[in-house]
């Protein structure tokens, strides 16, 4: 049954009255979610892990057998697998300029945005991606009294601040403090965020990490077992930017290939300290050993990590460490050990000496160290890798993710 009534509410820039309808759902109902991400630097149908995060959790929603619209300001591509019933409604992309014009021109879209969601109403539940301009998911959720969920995975003002450029710091923050305390439920990916959470106006906050499609990256497992190329392959899965320690991995790769000759280096992905990256592996001599395969499809993932025998992660040190390193959990469900920094929550993602290795950060003998002790004893890296799978795909997958958010709007 559907409740249909007048509802005035404010939107950031004028106050907008429309007609709102709302559905009675039962928890064992089927729901229309509507899921909005306003950040223009997210393609929700791209290869990046922020998109890819986008559309698994979108999956998982249709898996469960609800209807998804989704609305976003990026799309980059057609609908990936599993994706093809989602009611894509595009937004209005920001025009091209510096970031100042990009930021007030997503602020003068949210009368419009906000309109385009009450258009395909009613929803049961209003799920959105936290970004720095918007606040237009909570607004219209708390307006209407239907669940508003905001996902946060990274506390972005100070992001923003300390490694781009945070302009119009005082919009950022209002639109922050009225997204996270409009929402019924914040949640964090990782511990870090949800402590940075609890600085701001809340109502309830809930840790939940990220997720992985087991049986997805189990394709993994045939490749790796069917190589008889005799080599020892090192990867690294993700963007090429400072915060994932690639110059360190270099530097490790460089005395593990002194000690092991075998030893090869693929790092699956593309971004801004490529060419830094390769300038280095030149001036080492390590160019003929080492692979840079730039941006690849989410489709091709698997098979790239069954190219690999060794899975890294190394972190730098960072005081307060916030990330929910989807990587990982790919690496575990491909079979592989993982090697990666003893930082922040990271001792509870990656146990050290049973699923991977726990390495001092920014320590390149520690991590070429751990490198070299599983190059050297294949068995081990193998039961490492069958340990972690197993435990992923128990604990982690995107199904049991979308369950507990779905649990969580029974709640609010």
């Amino acid at each position: 049954m559907k409740i249909c009534e007048a509802t005035t509410f404010p939107i950031y820039i004028h106050p907008t009255r429309y007609r709102v309808c709302k559905t009675n759902s039962k928890p064992d109902m089927k729901k229309h979610i509507a899921y909005l991400c306003a950040d223009p630097g997210i393609p929700v149908y791209g290869n990046k892990g922020a998109s890819i995060h986008v559309q698994n959790i979108i999956r998982a929603f249709i898996r469960a057998g609800h209807r998804v619209t989704l609305f976003a300001n990026r799309i980059d591509g057609t609908p990936p697998p599993g994706l093809e019933t989602v009611h894509l409604v595009p937004l209005s992309a920001p025009p091209k300029g510096d970031n100042e014009t990009r930021a007030r021109a997503i602020l003068a879209a949210h009368d419009t945005i906000t309109a385009a969601i009450a258009a395909h109403a009613p929803y049961d539940l209003l799920y959105e991606r936290y970004s720095l301009w918007s606040d237009i998911g909570m607004r219209y959720a708390e307006a209407v009294d239907i669940p508003g969920i905001l996902e946060i995975n990274a506390p972005l003002i100070d992001e923003q601040r300390t490694h781009r450029e945070l302009v119009l710091p005082a919009e950022a923050e209002t639109i922050a403090k009225s997204a996270f305390s409009r929402a019924r439920e914040l949640i964090a990916v990782s511990p870090g965020v949800a402590a940075y959470l609890k600085n701001w106006p809340h109502r309830r906050i809930t840790t939940l990490a990220n997720g992985v499609e087991p049986q997805t990256f189990a394709a993994a497992l045939p490749i790796r077992a069917a190589r008889r190329d005799g080599e020892t392959r090192i990867g690294f899965l993700g963007t090429l930017k400072p915060w994932h320690g690639l110059p360190l991995l270099i530097e490790a790769f460089a005395r593990v290939h002194a000690e092991h000759p075998t030893a090869r280096l693929h790092i699956i992905g593309d971004g801004p300290g490529r060419a830094d990256l390769e300038t280095d592996l030149a001036a080492r001599g390590l160019t003929p050993y080492a692979h840079i395969s730039g941006s690849i499809a989410a489709a091709d993932v698997p098979a790239a990590l069954g190219q690999i025998d060794i899975a890294t992660a190394p972190y730098p040190a960072q005081d307060n460490f916030y990330f929910s390193p989807l990587k990982i959990y790919e690496y575990h469900a491909a079979g592989l050990p993982v090697i990666t920094s003893r930082v922040g929550h990271l001792a509870e993602v990656v146990h050290d000496g049973e699923d991977g290795l726990l390495v001092p950060p920014d320590d390149p003998q520690a991590l070429a160290d751990a490198i070299l002790s599983l190059a050297r004893n294949p068995a081990h890296r193998i039961h490492l890798g069958d340990a972690g799978r197993i435990r992923v795909a128990r604990e982690h997958s995107w199904e049991s993710v979308a369950a507990k958010i779905l649990a969580l709007a029974e709640e609010t």
